[in-house]
């Protein structure tokens, strides 16, 4: 991890950085990844389902669905998405696609709350193995992570937390970099100890906004990302 000082100490149980100065870990991801305390549904729960899986053998067709639409979305991005091209890749019939989606961009919204499930339990493994004398020395920690699934998740790449297809994808009531920085905030608290404020909250907001920007930026043109 690189803190605000510019020190760099590699957390424990991870790899060390390589390739953007940041101390990215150089572990591969599925895709399927939850918060240790949720559930693996649990990113379901607030997706715009036609009905909520029951069983686990329904539960586990749906996971086949979102690998398989993740998947595609790394090969051919949104555009060229199709519930048939998914139902294809996951190996169902289309009707247990409609089964559970509406559409495509139902899918995709479930693939992108699976995504913010999964960041959210990285970044909270990362915060318990570290202390922190300030929370912006949190910010390099956080970073690491979406670097590495945006290089290593299927999909992520593209549907980032879902800002290429609808800003309010992961909730109607609120831009998915708002849902985002709020998340990052109950991490800080509840994880690390840092002392909520209204400073903190108007903190993360803009700490989320400025790297979206940079990030996009610096996969622009770059596959793996610019160093620089």
């Amino acid at each position: 991890m690189t803190t605000h000082s510019g020190s760099t100490t590699a957390a424990p149980g991870s790899h060390e950085a390589t390739g953007t100065g940041g101390g990215v870990s150089e572990r591969t991801d599925t895709g399927t990844g939850t918060s240790p305390e949720r559930p693996a549904e649990a990113p379901l729960m607030n997706a715009p389902l036609r009905r909520r899986p029951a069983q686990q053998r329904s539960m586990a067709r749906v996971r086949k669905m979102l690998d398989a639409c993740a998947e595609l979305l790394e090969e051919s991005g949104y555009n060229d998405l199709s519930t048939t091209r998914i139902a294809e890749r996951a190996g169902v019939a289309i009707g247990s696609v409609y089964q559970f989606f509406p559409d495509k961009k139902a899918m995709v919204q479930a693939l992108g709350l699976r995504y913010l499930d999964q960041f959210s339990g990285r970044v909270t493994d990362r915060l318990r193995q570290n202390t922190f004398g300030h929370w912006t020395e949190a910010v390099d920690v956080i970073i690491d992570e979406y670097l590495d699934m945006h290089r290593n998740v299927p999909g992520f790449r593209v549907l980032h937390f879902g800002d290429a297809v609808d800003a309010h994808l992961l909730d109607a009531g609120a831009d998915n970099n708002k849902v985002i920085a709020t998340r990052l905030r109950e991490l800080l608290t509840s994880t690390a100890g840092v002392e909520d404020s209204e400073e903190l909250n108007y903190a993360a907001m803009v700490a989320v906004e400025a790297a979206d920007a940079v990030l996009k930026l610096a996969f622009r043109d770059a596959p793996k990302g610019t160093p620089a």
